[in-house]
């Protein structure tokens, strides 16, 4: 059971453009007023061993600082030939002003003769939900792909171009952004989200 906390104004705890564009147009319909961080936010230290622990930092931080509840979310790229890299430092996997080009050009560099079959790969992502001072619940996503031999699609960011859905025959670039919001692993850990927010109003 999630500790009831009356929940009408919601923060999304990133800075990053993509990123809150795409929960909003995946929450919308819902009776919240979803809110961007403030321009002066201070930037969250992702410095947990797992996607659980930096979303549930960044919510909690990110709480303290605007008074209000929060949703935040950490994302992973989970590569089986790579015994799992870039994993949880996904978003930093070429260094930390890396562009997404910089990111996909490391891993398709890492995979350089690695055949087809064995590219298997998975996205996770975990939100939390917080209020100032508690953790009201996390929530997981997760999709199945593999990694592409070169970038497909430009209408979405990261490693959407190289993320292949085998059974679309696309990559997540590749799809509408109303097909992505049905089976991405944000898609999914926010479909979760939504049933406690709902519980919460």
């Amino acid at each position: 059971m999630i500790p009831w906390c009356p929940v009408k104004r919601l923060f999304v705890g990133t800075k990053n453009r993509d990123k809150l564009r795409e929960i909003e147009e995946i929450l919308l319909g819902l009776p919240i007023e979803l809110h961007a961080l403030p321009q002066d936010a201070p930037e969250v230290d992702e410095d947990g061993t797992t996607l659980e622990e930096n979303s549930r930092k960044k919510a909690l931080e990110y709480a303290a600082f605007v008074k209000a509840p929060v949703i935040a979310d950490d994302t992973g790229l989970f590569v089986d030939a790579l015994d799992g890299a870039p994993g949880i430092k996904a978003a930093r996997y070429a260094g930390e002003k890396a562009t997404y080009a910089d990111n996909r050009k490391k891993l398709q560099r890492a995979l350089e003769g690695v055949p087809a079959p064995r590219r298997t790969a998975r996205f996770r992502c975990v939100i939390a939900l917080a209020r100032p001072g508690a953790v009201l619940g996390t929530f997981e996503g997760h999709v199945e792909g593999r990694i592409a031999d070169a970038p497909r699609g430009g209408g979405t960011f990261g490693y959407d171009p190289i993320f292949l859905v085998p059974e679309l025959g696309k990559t997540l670039a590749e799809l509408s952004p109303q097909e992505k919001n049905k089976l991405s692993h944000r898609a999914k850990a926010l479909e979760r989200a939504k049933a406690a927010l709902l519980e919460l109003i």
